[in-house]
């Protein structure tokens, strides 16, 4: 299995996150950026329409070795076809294409007339377009009404099919798309044409689609969730937008690449005009509706979800349920390595405590000034010795104090050889050469 598959499915079960609704003031702001540089480049450049817009007349002919831009645009002019707009066509025929104002048909004849004397083109080679004003404007008002029908049509279908802040999350980033496909043809002055418009609707399209993909995975992943009181709706919203994420690049990146080859080829090597005016805006719309769907509708419909009383009660039982097991996750750490610290130090004290200590004069005097509670260990293996001054007869002389707590360790209970160690309790000094008790052993835990 490839490691995009592998990913797909740890995305899925949640092994694997990515926090988009988390982020959100980040996607918020990496968008309103890109939203006022579009809208400046609109107001302050435009759009450069074709002349199907605004209408004009079109000169189109073969290329020939005395014809060069310079001398076209200098030849128009001349005739008295004002500015015009002089391109190369380089496709399987190279073309030269002249675009002016909205001319007379004498005027048009006699700009004609002139580009076939001065370059040597026969006047059957010559392609003349007129296009007129009335013709251009009622081309835009048409598109301007099928775009408003769309979205009309569109914030009604989602708020039958979901609800009504699924259908304003989805008109939002609709409109997203929109104003940056726009900016970027404002930036780049490239020509709107009707083929232009065309493609803003399908991209526009191809964006609602895979958004309300993952509006189906939200709405099947929040059923039932204010009784589970497991996750907010904004986790269990990126849960789903997680587990269509590696869905949605495949759609985007099988769509783009057939796409990306009729803007290069088609349009940049071919030539191709038309391809190039459908290509560019399914281009860029379909980056902008992938990103629109990922990183702002989804992030919208929480937002306006979570304002909702019943899912901000949800919000703040789920903060608590949260820092309460991050506390008892504390404290069993806290114990933890608490018991971790006294397991070593009584393994250090009972190491200590298994060597044996040979007796010394005044053990015994030693001995009763020690505190209560501590016992001493007696090696059975020792040999024995005399008493010493001050010691009791019966008393070896290999016997050591140490603190009850550390001979309570299993490693006090062994001697060096692995015998079990006899252990008696320090009895009150009595007087006269009184013996002292036997220690009792201590029982095997």
């Amino acid at each position: 299995m490839s490691r995009l598959g592998q990913l797909g499915g740890r995305l899925y079960r949640g092994e694997v996150s990515v926090n988009f609704v988390g982020r959100q003031r980040m996607w918020y702001t990496i968008s309103g950026i890109i939203l006022l540089v579009s809208v400046v480049a609109l107001l302050v450049r435009g759009l450069n329409f074709s002349v199907e817009f605004r209408g004009g007349s079109i000169f189109q002919f073969p290329s020939t070795p005395s014809t060069s831009q310079g001398a076209i645009s200098r030849t128009v002019t001349a005739a008295g076809g004002g500015d015009s707009t002089v391109q190369h066509l380089s496709g399987l025929t190279s073309q030269w294409q002249v675009q002016t104002e909205a001319l007379s048909s004498t005027v048009s004849q006699r700009v004609a007339a002139a580009l076939e004397s001065a370059f040597g083109i026969p006047q059957s080679h010559m392609t003349i377009q007129l296009v007129g004003p009335t013709w251009g404007s009622q081309i835009t008002s048409k598109a301007v009404e099928a775009l408003i029908i769309f979205l009309v049509v569109i914030v009604i279908y989602l708020s039958v099919a979901f609800e009504w802040r699924m259908a304003v999350a989805a008109f939002v980033a609709l409109l997203h798309d929109i104003v940056i496909t726009t900016g970027v043809y404002a930036l780049t002055g490239f020509e709107v044409s009707p083929t232009s418009v065309i493609g803003l609707l399908t991209i526009l399209g191809y964006s609602l689609y895979d958004t309300v993909v993952v509006f189906d995975k939200v709405r099947e992943n929040t059923a039932g969730l204010l009784s589970s009181h497991r996750s907010t709706y904004g986790q269990a919203a990126n849960l789903a937008l997680n587990q269509t994420l590696v869905r949605s690049i495949n759609t985007s990146l099988t769509a783009l690449l057939p796409v990306a080859s009729i803007l290069f080829v088609g349009a940049g090597l071919l030539g191709a005009g038309t391809l190039k005016d459908l290509s560019l805006v399914l281009f860029i719309g379909m980056l902008s509706g992938t990103y629109s769907s990922i990183c702002i509708a989804t992030p919208v419909l929480a937002d306006l979800k979570e304002r909702e009383p019943q899912y901000r009660e949800l919000a703040r039982r789920v903060a608590l349920r949260e820092s309460g097991g991050r506390a008892a996750r504390r404290t069993a750490a806290a114990v933890a390595a608490g018991s971790s610290a006294a397991g070593t130090s009584a393994a250090a004290s009972g190491a200590a405590m298994t060597t044996p200590a040979a007796g010394t004069p005044g053990d015994e005097g030693a001995s009763a000034g020690k505190p209560a509670g501590s016992a001493r260990v007696r090696s059975d293996d020792a040999p024995e010795q005399a008493p010493g001054p001050g010691q009791a007869p019966g008393q070896e002389n290999d016997e050591m104090t140490v603190p009850a707590s550390q001979g309570a360790g299993p490693a006090a209970r062994r001697a060096a050889d692995g015998t079990r160690p006899a252990v008696s309790r320090q009895q009150p000094r009595r007087g006269g050469s009184a013996q002292r008790r036997p220690g009792s052993k201590k029982k095997r835990r």
